[in-house]
């Protein structure tokens, strides 16, 4: 048929359409679709819709009125309405919100060309390259539209398409596209990093209303097209915010989530996680807490998890402590507050990146600056879950004995993790109080961390002592220091002593002070110890002389004193006068007095 006949037809369909309109002429054919019903007439309909008039010749031929049912329609009787009205010529608006649903209705329907002159299909495809498609947030739109459409937009290529032109705008509008897809090196990404944060584009907001399958689809085709993967961080952070939101990812307790819902949000995350940039600094060390708080709740894949822990390991220096405290699921067995395996899986994680020197890039970074603050937040951790009575003693030393000793200035932060967790459990044994306190560095201690140790009751006496130790050499020291150093020269005779020197001065006066007073206590303590000897001793002899009375040494031993030890305590006693409170009388089994002094030494 030649186009000229095929434009006459059209306009002789058209004119019959509205005349059938105008006169009011009675339906033969009624249309179900889904809950809806359309009364409509077979010619109209026959001569745009190949699909309608092969269910038409199919159906009973002998009645006046044909039914239809139609149940498959992309779009419903919505779709099928905004059909009808186009084969009737009955004017509508074509949209962004419609344009999907009509082009895949259309498709459904058979509306091409072999039917009709500027059919349906042709009218939607022509709306599709010159409006919708020329627009960002118009194709975001249409391939929004699409998801409720497939498989048929599949087939019409109406996804592939949206998703080709969002690439490519994308591209065009975002600061991070380049001609080339190939990274021009890992130190350009982190130092631009650094310099600058991403700016989050206008568009970012708007992929986020897409589903994940297709938002991810859209991601691949401007990474393709040449959009830098560390870009894509902003993006991802918006999508996630969204899309997992209501997670009781911040709390202990059981799960509140429908088990449909859970799947849904664990395939979001795990394809978000996918898809993170693999440039150092791309992500924040608080997202990427968020992400694995979230992959812990719903149980993601272990591979999953461990990208997540490594990615932390990685910039742990730019972590605080809320970042690590990743709450510890009841669902999972642990009755402890927070997850500490898994902190401890991210400290391991950073020690390797350290050691071997893996490191996506080279900025110059303070490394020795960098191991120091994570030392500090580690111990900052471990006095945080000290208090939790819940955690063993075996996890406690395992976290503390893998922070690098080069990363702890002083050993006060784990000075008062330390004290913390034996507080919080007072019943420990003296074995394991002291494996706790083998975890710090007693030396490294600073002058206001010794004054408290040396009062804590919670410590065992041989730390104390030990504190007390170091404390009275580094003073000794500090001392000798100042003796051995030349004096300075004497002020003029009408000159003011300098604020400094009488500073100085002061600060000596001050440490000799606080020597003599660290003296005096480890003189107490050392006295308390020879007490506990004493007792000791004594009630071994004492049980020695009950069990074995007949044995020859007992004998011996009873017939005369024990001899006189020179000692710390014997000088006091000496000193004290006859007062003897630390001796311990020689007990004979007959009453006999302690034998004159001149016989002392005699074996009979």
């Amino acid at each position: 048929m030649s186009a000229k006949k095929k434009d006459l037809l059209s306009s002789a369909m058209k004119r019959t359409s509205e005349w059938i309109s105008s006169q009011d002429v009675s339906s033969d054919v009624t249309v179900h679709v889904g809950e809806a019903s359309f009364s409509l007439h077979k010619f109209p309909l026959l001569s745009k819709c190949g699909f309608i008039k092969k269910l038409v010749s199919e159906s009973n031929k002998d009645s006046d009125s044909t039914v239809i049912n139609i149940t498959d329609i992309p779009g419903g009787s919505e779709a099928f309405e905004l059909a009808a009205k186009f084969c009737y010529g009955i004017n509508f608006d074509m949209s962004t919100d419609n344009i999907a649903m009509l082009r895949c209705a259309a498709e459904y329907l058979e509306m091409t060309e072999e039917h009709s002159v500027e059919n349906l299909v042709v009218r939607a495809e022509s709306y599709l390259d010159e409006v919708a498609l020329k627009s960002l947030s118009s194709s975001i739109t249409v391939l929004h539209k699409s998801e409720e459409l497939l498989p048929i937009a599949e087939r019409v290529k109406l996804v592939s398409r949206c998703i080709d032109a969002i690439a490519y705008m994308t591209c065009q509008e975002s600061q991070f596209c380049s001609p080339s897809s190939s990274n021009s090196g890992n130190n350009e990404v982190v130092v631009q990093q650094q310099s600058k944060q991403p700016v989050v584009d206008w568009w970012a907001e708007d992929l986020t209303v897409l589903r994940i399958d297709l938002f991810q689809r859209v991601l691949i085709a401007m990474m393709a097209r040449g959009f830098k993967q560390y870009g894509l961080g902003p993006v991802l952070m918006l999508y996630a915010q969204k899309s997992l939101r209501g997670l009781e990812i911040f709390g202990k307790g059981m799960k509140k989530i429908e088990p449909k819902q859970e799947h849904e949000k664990r395939v979001i995350l795990e394809t978000i996680v996918s898809l993170l940039p693999r440039e150092k600094n791309a992500m924040s060390v608080s997202f990427l807490s968020m992400l694995l708080r979230a992959a812990i709740f719903l149980e993601t894949t272990v591979a999953c998890r461990l990208d997540l822990e490594k990615r932390m390991g990685l910039q742990l220096g730019q972590a605080v402590l809320d970042d690590l405290l990743i709450p510890s699921y009841s669902f999972t067995g642990d009755h402890s507050l927070f997850d500490t395996d898994t902190v401890q899986r991210i400290l391991m994680n950073y020690l390797e990146f350290e050691v071997e020197g893996v490191r996506l890039s080279n900025n110059g970074v303070d490394l020795a600056g960098d191991m120091e603050r994570v030392g500090k937040l580690l111990e900052n951790y471990m006095a945080e879950i000290a208090s939790d009575r819940n955690v063993s003693l075996q996890k406690f030393i395992g976290l503390a004995e893998i922070i690098p000793e080069q990363s702890r200035v002083t050993e006060d932060g784990m000075y008062r993790a330390v004290d913390i967790y034996l507080k919080a459990h007072p019943n420990m044994s003296d074995v394991e109080r002291k494996k706790v306190c083998s975890l710090m560095d007693c030396q490294k201690l600073s002058r206001e961390a010794c004054a408290h140790a040396a009062q804590n009751d919670r410590l065992p006496v041989q730390t104390i002592v030990q504190v007390l130790y170091y404390e009275q050499q580094r003073l000794r020291g500090e001392v000798t220091n100042d003796s051995d150093s030349p004096a300075p020269p004497p002020p003029p005779p009408a000159a003011v002593l300098p604020p400094k020197l009488s500073s100085y001065t002061d600060e000596l006066s001050k440490l000799k002070r606080e020597n003599q007073d660290l003296k005096l206590e480890l003189l107490k303590m050392k006295m308390k110890l020879k007490e506990f000897e004493k007792e000791s001793e004594k009630k071994s002899s004492s049980s020695t002389i009950s069990t074995n009375p007949r044995s020859p040494i007992s004998t011996a031993s009873m017939g005369k004193p024990p001899l006189p030890r020179k000692s710390f305590i014997n000088s006091v006693s000496k000193k004290l006068g006859k007062l003897n409170p630390f001796g311990i009388t020689p007990y004979n089994g007959r009453g006999r007095t302690k034998p004159p002094k001149d016989r002392r030494h005699s074996i009979s």
